[in-house]
């Protein structure tokens, strides 16, 4: 009986030669697998002295959002890449009952940016996902709410792009939905809203985006979010008031959403600045502006947990 060796490189062997390269292909085989499982192996020969001709490990990276913090509030997807990762670099304003999701054995590294904190600088947080993407490893960049949505997405996705890193992202509940289920409303009712904005609160150099189209955000027949807003929300209330807006446009805050500590509030435009100050200031606010907010239950006092009629 002779050995089939057709699945093998090169010309008919003897038998006995022939299982002498069936050991080795099945060995080299095995060896990188493992080297390929473990990402710790180093060198270029086996154990046996036999060359292993493979690539360097290739690691990737996903941008993972982790919605406004309740764990429920996952997808399927994002479950599915904190369990299955080595190393989570994750933000300040992800959840601990999210982080507890990930497996003992995995390095969990905080690179929270916080306005007004001590944070981590992106180019230091592009370096950790490329250190460690480059050793093989599988990391999830865990971010709070959906990372396309004042995320800084773009930026890490064309950075790793340059740097020739797998990566792919996973979209989470953004806070303005969560907040919109807080409220009980639609951010797109069609008797009140033809249009919503997401607005950032801040620039990149501190206070209001003098760049926006303060004119069309004045808009009375929209819904506008504006994200960590709380700083300067008595400047975007003068400002649309002088723009046109009425005094009495309908206004949501919130903090904290779908947390225990979660905090709703409702006012007026001209009222904004009074109200914020029953939230913690330290926390990023949500500032819901439009008639929608005018279908919230309750009154204008801080309401805690879920919203309930007055």
């Amino acid at each position: 009986m002779h050995a089939n060796v057709t699945s093998l490189p090169g010309r008919a062997l003897s038998t006995s030669h022939a299982l002498l390269r069936i050991f080795e292909y099945v060995s080299r085989a095995a060896m990188e697998a493992l080297v390929h499982r473990s990402g710790k192996a180093s060198g270029s020969e086996s154990q046996h002295g036999y060359a292993i001709n493979r690539d360097p490990p290739r690691g990737r990276v996903t941008l993972v959002g982790s919605g406004p913090g309740d764990p429920e509030l996952l997808t399927i997807k994002a479950v599915r890449a904190i369990e299955s990762a080595d190393t989570i670099l994750f933000d300040a304003l992800v959840s601990d009952e999210i982080l507890k999701l990930a497996p003992s054995h995995v390095e969990l590294i905080c690179v929270g940016k916080r306005g007004g904190r001590r944070s981590c600088r992106q180019d230091d947080i592009n370096a950790l996902m490329l250190s460690h993407a480059r050793t093989g490893k599988r990391v999830v960049r865990l971010k709070a709410g959906d990372p396309a949505i004042f995320g800084r997405a773009g930026e890490e996705m064309s950075f790793l792009e340059r740097e020739g890193v797998e990566a792919q992202i996973v979209p989470g509940i953004t806070s303005a939905s969560a907040m919109a289920a807080a409220f009980g409303v639609s951010l797109t009712h069609r008797n009140q809203a033809r249009s919503l904005r997401f607005v950032t609160g801040h620039s990149k150099n501190g206070g209001l985006p003098e760049d926006l189209d303060w004119r069309a955000i004045a808009d009375p027949s929209a819904t506008t979010v504006f994200y960590m807003g709380g700083p300067f929300a008595g400047e975007i209330a003068e400002r649309l008031i002088k723009l046109g807006m009425p005094e009495e446009t309908p206004v949501g805050i919130a903090a904290s959403l779908s947390r225990t500590n979660q905090q709703i509030a409702r006012c007026t435009l001209v009222e904004l600045e009074g109200a914020i100050a029953a939230f913690d200031r330290s926390e990023p606010l949500l500032l819901g502006i439009g008639a929608i907010y005018a279908e919230t239950c309750g009154t204008s006092l801080i309401q805690t947990g879920k919203c309930s009629a007055v």
